[in-house]
Order: C-alpha cells, then sequence, then structure tokens
C-alpha cells in the first residue's frame, strides 16, 4: 500500500526556474531591487569629474611650476646680459662668488672684493653678490639694490 505523495504547494504557485526570476521568490530570499541606472550614471559621472579636477589640478600645479622655472631662467639671462656688459678686469670662474659695485660716475663693475673688506674710504655702491654657475649665467645671492 502506497500511498501517492501529494504536494501541498501549488503548481501555479512554482517556479521552473527560480534563479531566472528578476524578484525574490521565497520569503527568506535576498533581497533584489531594480538598479536605478540613472542614479548609478549619475553617481559614475560625480566620480568621473571629480577624479579628473584632481588631475587636472595636478597637471595646472606642474605647469605653474614650470613657467615659474622659465621665469627664473629669464631672470638670470637679464641679470648675466648686464653683468656681461660691466667692467670685469678678470676671467670668472665657475661656482666662485664676485661683487657687483657702482661707481660715483654710474659705471658698474665686477669685483673679488666683498663689501665688508673696503673700508670706509670706498667710494662705490654694492648692488649685489652674485656667483657664477656652470651654464655661464648668473645667480643673485644677495641683492640690495639690484
Amino acid at each position: 500500500m502506497s500511498e501517492e505523495f501529494v504536494n501541498p504547494i501549488d503548481e501555479k504557485k512554482v517556479a521552473e526556474s527560480p534563479s531566472t526570476l528578476p524578484y525574490a521568490h521565497t520569503v527568506g530570499s535576498a533581497v533584489i531591487r531594480p538598479i536605478d541606472r540613472g542614479r548609478v550614471t549619475g553617481l559614475a559621472v560625480a566620480a568621473m569629474y571629480e577624479q579628473t579636477e584632481m588631475q587636472l589640478d595636478q597637471i595646472r600645479k606642474q605647469v605653474e611650476l614650470l613657467a615659474a622655472q622659465a621665469q627664473e631662467i629669464h631672470r638670470r639671462v637679464d641679470i648675466s646680459e648686464r653683468i656681461y656688459k660691466v667692467g670685469m678686469n678678470f676671467k670668472p670662474l665657475i661656482g666662485h662668488i664676485y661683487h657687483l659695485y657702482t661707481r660715483p660716475d654710474g659705471t658698474e663693475f665686477i669685483s673679488m672684493v666683498a663689501p665688508s673688506e673696503w673700508g670706509r674710504s670706498a667710494k662705490v655702491s654694492f648692488q649685489a653678490t652674485v656667483k657664477l654657475l656652470a651654464d655661464h649665467t648668473w645667480e643673485i645671492l644677495n641683492n640690495d639694490n639690484f
């Protein structure tokens, strides 16, 4: 006597393949919410703008640094042209420090003598302490009137 098994669940309420349903098929299933594509896209776009803005800021800072370096090179060239036009009775050596002065008649000259070494009777006006760099430009180390 074999009794036939009767399934108490109505066949109309059972899915053939529940894993393909776009919703949870039992009370204990994980909640499946449809994706709000507009919100996901909006968040992705916002993140993209934030990230690219950070990268652009970094590039802007690099460009500003390069522009400042270019201005410094132009300034050194201008200073170097001025120094090479003044009286120089010796050959300056790379890496050495020299001093730029103005005579009472307005002419400028380069000297190895520091301002503190002139004494009180000196009739020269100190302009700047300069250093000859390897690229033969001059760097101003101390600037009073330059």
